[in-house]
């Protein structure tokens, strides 16, 4: 029976350990009065233009230079993404046992100056997010191809509707980052 729990044990700890590590080592969001001041650059006539402006979010550092231009560039300038803190890990059961584990990292596109309402409502958020998690999970959505197309899309609308019961409309998708399941060894 402990060689069946210590596998699962560690791997609990050592998600602990690597979260909080995360935690305490992650850095620490840029003050408004510097992202003011990044995204008060003189624009392309020689003039200063509003921060909001054809300049992504401090979030979304994926734009390259030069494809600042066109209509991608001004839906990065109005969202933002939020990287929820911990990884969650789901279990999955059957028979009374945990048959596997599921660890996923999340993130939250929300519009653009929300992101510290959501760290202040973060703890209520991963609540949410693990029921909705466990749910599936307890419905089958973790067992075989859990990662198929239809199914994450599934899983996505519902942690989104989840989401908006706390932020409203400024929650416009949850992303899956990593996702992983770990099976238990019998």
């Amino acid at each position: 029976m402990l060689m069946k729990i210590l596998p699962v044990l560690l791997a609990l700890i050592g998600l602990a350990g690597g979260g909080a590590a995360g935690y305490f080592l992650r850095p620490p969001p840029p003050e408004p009065e510097a992202a003011a001041a990044e995204g008060a650059a003189p624009a392309e006539g020689g003039h200063n233009a509003p921060a909001a402006e054809g300049h992504a979010a401090p979030a979304a550092h994926g734009a390259e230079a030069g494809h600042g231009e066109g209509e991608g560039a001004e839906s990065l300038a109005t969202t933002e993404f939020v990287k929820l803190n911990n990884q969650f890990v789901v279990p999955v059961v059957r028979g009374g046992k945990v048959a596997s584990l599921v660890v996923l990292s999340l993130s939250i596109e929300v519009t653009l100056g929300s992101t510290e309402k959501v760290y202040a409502a973060e703890p209520k958020i991963r609540d949410t997010l693990l029921q909705v998690l466990f749910d599936h999970a307890n419905a089958g959505g973790f067992d075989g191809a859990f990662t198929d197309t239809a199914t994450m899309a599934e899983l996505r609308r519902t942690m989104l509707e989840a989401v908006r019961t706390i932020l409203g409309d400024m929650a416009l998708s949850v992303l899956v980052s990593d996702i992983a399941r770990q099976d238990s060894q019998h």
